[in-house]
């Protein structure tokens, strides 16, 4: 094989490295910006199950001294799920949830189209004072499954689940409140938006 030959062999192989180092480059940086999807819960009840989207979630960013509000990705999503009375519920926190405070609103359609409600809480909200840090009793535990059972009877129907992260918020004028960095919602066939608004 004489030089020029060579030389050609050499440089097309140089291209095709630099090629392949530009391609496998792209990729890692394509995965490195793919963004994580946003936590999913799990609702199960009367041999259904059915995969919950947030309605609303957001990323929380964490300083010494505050907490923030990052991202937030609105998709609106409702699931549905029949559940009727008497049936138990099961709802299954991904770990990023289940850690992290929570509170669950649930409310039930009754005769005469009146609503009761009640909510389930796990953990203190983070305290605005100081590094946030979140309530270190022992009693609780990490709840990855939740179960609810619903009243047996026909005049007491299960309407609306919605799980709500809350943190501790403060607007411009010094006044403290809660919001929610993310929301779950599940509705079932006695759901009417006239009830529950």
């Amino acid at each position: 094989m004489n030089q020029s030959k060579a030389r050609t062999i050499i440089a097309l192989l140089a291209v095709l490295v630099v090629v392949a180092v530009a391609y496998f480059a792209a990729i890692v940086v394509i995965a490195r910006h793919t963004t994580k999807p946003d936590p999913q819960i799990t609702a199960y009840a009367h041999g259904k199950s059915v995969s919950v989207n947030p309605f609303l979630y957001c990323d929380l960013e964490v300083s010494k001294d505050r907490l923030a509000i990052g991202k937030c990705n609105s998709t609106q999503s409702v699931s549905d799920l029949d559940v009727p009375p008497g049936a138990t519920v099961q709802i299954s926190l991904p770990k990023e949830v289940a850690d992290a405070p929570w509170e669950m609103l649930i409310g039930y359609r009754l005769p005469n189209n009146t609503v009761d409600a009640e909510v389930l809480t796990y953990k203190q909200p983070w305290r605005l004072s100081g590094k946030p840090e979140r309530d270190k009793d022992p009693k609780y535990d990490k709840p990855l499954t939740l179960t609810i059972k619903t009243p047996p009877t026909e005049h007491v129907r299960l309407a609306i689940m919605e799980l709500h992260l809350p943190i501790p918020a403060r607007d411009e004028n010094g006044n403290e409140g809660v919001i929610s960095r993310g929301i779950w919602a599940l509705h079932t066939p006695a759901f009417d938006p006239a009830l529950f608004s």
